[in-house]
């Protein structure tokens, strides 16, 4: 069987559906599962028993022996939540046990760490492990992320396979949950559909225009095409970004969806707000030669087909992945 945390989440629940299509149904599925909203993105989906993730560890002491893989998504991924004891249990400590039961079961680890690790990106967007020690995120969730990366990497016993997936800023569907943490593409879809407008933050830094801020935006599939490189190769062990390689501006964004809803462009600008305005990343962008050595040979989704896909397949009829 298949272990899969988070999986009524976001690219956990894409994920799902998409080993579900590799034809695995054997998967044993984890998360919280109170809220509505994230477990209607498990409707139609086909899994073997489901885990509260409370339950999990005591789960594993009895039923482990018959899991063969792990994919660890499951976290708090709030940016803006300050308690960082919340993140030390659910992100740092939760990702160890995980970790130990892998070792102690010779399992593949395969899990969700973030770009949200290099902060804002002084020593650059690149895998290389010499510089995980010297990262400084920008928030208690970056901060989380980047302290079990390093912990693994100091264990001097490890899982036959493991991998850390650094997700740059993935779209697609399947976030309709997230709120104000769901991509820039949802929340411009939204407001065209209310005010036929898009307003985007202004910039704060004189090196940046406004709206020519800029991340590494990925669509969900190719997170889905890469993580299953990981289930069916064994690449090297250690971190890996997960981007395009290729930033783009969140002008190019929003006036990529509103073309693909056949409207006018109509861009403005707001103020980022207050409590996310110090730790705001102006532009990210991921360094991919260490996946591409590894082997993957899959070509990304541009930004225009990416977001075309996603207005107009998910985000117009409302339609889950």
């Amino acid at each position: 069987m298949i272990l899969l945390t988070g999986a009524a989440g976001f690219i956990g629940s894409c994920l799902l559906q998409y080993l579900n299509d590799l034809g695995h149904k054997d998967v044993v599925i984890v998360d919280e599962f109170s809220r509505a909203d994230k477990v209607r993105n498990l409707l139609g989906k086909q899994y073997q028993t489901r885990i509260h993730r409370d339950q999990l560890i005591d789960w594993l002491a009895i039923n482990g022996k018959d899991i063969k893989f792990v994919f660890h998504l499951g976290a708090r991924t709030d940016t803006t939540e300050k308690n960082k004891a919340l993140f030390d249990s659910l992100n740092l400590n939760y990702s160890k046990k995980l970790w130990l039961f892998c070792v102690n079961n010779s399992l593949p680890f395969i899990y969700a760490s973030s770009a949200a690790t290099y902060g804002l990106g002084t020593l650059g967007y690149d895998d290389s492990h010499q510089i995980v020690s010297e990262l400084k995120p920008l928030n208690p969730y970056g901060d989380s992320k980047n302290d079990f990366d390093k912990w693994a990497l100091k264990q001097t016993e490890a899982p036959p396979q493991w991998a850390g997936l650094k997700f740059f800023n993935v779209y697609g569907p399947n976030e309709y949950h997230k709120g104000r943490m769901a991509s820039v593409i949802f929340h411009t879809f939204k407001q065209i559909q209310s005010t036929n407008g898009m307003k985007l933050f202004r910039s704060h830094r004189p090196d940046f225009a406004d709206g020519q801020q800029a991340r590494d935006f990925i669509f969900v599939k190719d997170i889905l095409s890469i993580c299953a490189f990981f289930f069916t190769n064994q690449p090297p062990n250690g971190l890996y970004n997960v981007g395009t390689g290729k930033a783009r501006t969140f002008w190019d964004l929003a006036a990529n969806t509103f073309l693909a809803m056949g409207k006018e462009i109509a861009i403005s600008f707001m103020d980022t707000p207050q409590d996310i305005r110090n730790t705001y990343q102006y532009y990210t962008q991921a360094n991919m030669q260490k996946l591409f050595k590894a082997g993957y040979t899959n070509s990304f989704y541009s930004l225009e087909d990416g977001v075309a896909e996603y207005v107009n397949n998910y985000l117009i009829p409302a339609n889950y992945f």
